[in-house]
């Protein structure tokens, strides 16, 4: 045993970010350069989530400019601003390694676009996504093809999850991650099963639904992950507190609330340029963070 001058044993220091890639603190900060750094490696390799999106993500059924792709947790729409960003990567990679097995299974209920599975089935994780769109799921098994071995191929579903999860699997799921649909933030579709479309109560008893049958088919001490974010009302400018909805909802469900954190977003400069404006005219704070919430099931 080595010791020092004065008989205390030494003991090698361990680097958090070493073991963990980012410290598992309830803080992710996804500001910080070494974040950002690993973030553009993920880039780099070809993953394009915005692709199967509509150029215009309607809201109150007209085509809005300048979107960010939605795909992203800090995706915020801006009038006049253009851009285009993806659901984060290193957020994906940190929750598979922290929360799944080793060559588990995940479920996503909420697929959207491709990051999530393609980051799973990349670390060796077997990902099942289910997304309503056609279209967006053929991009996603497109992006698949050209990032992934055709032997390693993430499994997307068309259809709708509410219907899906009813009798499609035979097994259970080691985890879920997903990320929903922030209520009527952004409508999506016109279709009527598309949750985006629907009025409060409406989305609330078929959110609540689908995660019930997620959670039905996760496996004992599983965890399910949930980012998500509060949504003001358009006419009140109060929020609809979706983050109480969600943990609601996975209570009904049997799972139990195990870690919260918060993710501290990239966009601070756009979120600086509406933070004036948005604060005189309504005393609105600009948001830059989403909830990660975590939950097992016992």
């Amino acid at each position: 045993m080595n010791v020092d001058l004065f008989g205390n044993e030494i003991v090698k220091d361990i680097l958090l970010r070493d073991k963990y890639v980012e410290p598992p603190f309830t803080r992710l900060d996804a500001v910080s350069g070494s974040w950002q750094k690993r973030k553009n490696l993920w880039k780099q390799k070809g993953i394009k989530s915005e692709l199967g999106r509509p150029e215009g993500v309607l809201s109150g059924g007209k085509p809005k400019k300048g979107l960010f792709s939605i795909d992203d947790p800090s995706y915020k729409s801006i009038d006049g601003y253009t851009g285009t960003s993806i659901f984060d990567p290193v957020l994906c990679e940190l929750m598979y390694k922290w929360f799944c097995p080793d060559g588990g299974t995940i479920l996503d209920p909420f697929a959207g676009g491709s990051v999530r599975g393609i980051v799973a089935n990349f670390l060796g994780f077997n990902y099942t996504g289910l997304e309503l769109r056609p279209e967006q799921v053929e991009s996603n098994r497109q992006q698949g093809l050209d990032i992934l071995p055709i032997t390693n191929q993430p499994q997307w579903y068309e259809g709708d999850s509410d219907v899906l999860l009813n009798d499609k699997w035979n097994f259970d799921f080691d985890t879920i991650f997903s990320c929903p649909p922030y209520m009527d933030l952004e409508v999506y579709s016109d279709r009527p099963d598309d949750l985006s479309t629907l009025n409060d109560a409406d989305f609330t008893l078929k959110y609540e639904s689908i995660i019930k049958k997620s959670c039905d088919k996760l496996k004992k001490d599983g965890f399910a992950i949930f980012v998500v974010g509060d949504v003001r009302d358009k006419k009140t400018g109060y929020y609809k507190d979706l983050i109480t909805i969600t943990k609601m909802a996975f209570y009904k469900a049997g799972l139990k609330l195990y870690n919260e954190a918060i993710l501290l977003e990239s966009g601070l400069n756009t979120a600086a340029m509406r933070a004036d404006k948005q604060f005189t005219a309504g005393k609105k704070l600009v948001k830059v963070h989403q909830n990660v919430l975590i939950f097992k099931k016992p």
